[in-house]
């Protein structure tokens, strides 16, 4: 079973480079602005994975009642699904949307 640690931070984004906020209600693992992440978790939170690559989102799946941001990290070939966030841009979320069937 996966187990969660809260670990919420502000962080520059490796890819687009603009200052991202905590999320102050759960934690924050990729940026809102290019929806990017860093492969650095084997369980979300733990910070265990030495991995560093650049975890660029390439589908989005529905869950509950929301959606999961579905990644593949550019370096080791992994693949990672982790829900959206309140903030995260929805034209970027519309793009990956679009593309899925193309």
């Amino acid at each position: 079973m996966k187990r969660f640690k809260m670990i919420d931070e502000d962080f520059i984004c490796d890819v687009c480079f603009k200052e991202v906020e905590s999320l102050k209600y759960t934690a924050r693992d990729h940026c809102p602005y290019c929806l990017c992440g860093k492969h650095v978790d084997n369980n979300p939170g733990d910070r265990q994975n030495n991995c560093n690559g650049i975890l660029k989102p390439i589908n989005i799946d529905k869950h509950k009642n929301s959606y999961k941001i579905v990644y593949k990290c550019v370096k080791c070939g992994e693949i990672k699904r982790n829900i959206m966030a309140n903030d995260d841009d929805f034209d970027i979320l519309l793009n990956i949307i679009s593309n899925q069937d193309k």
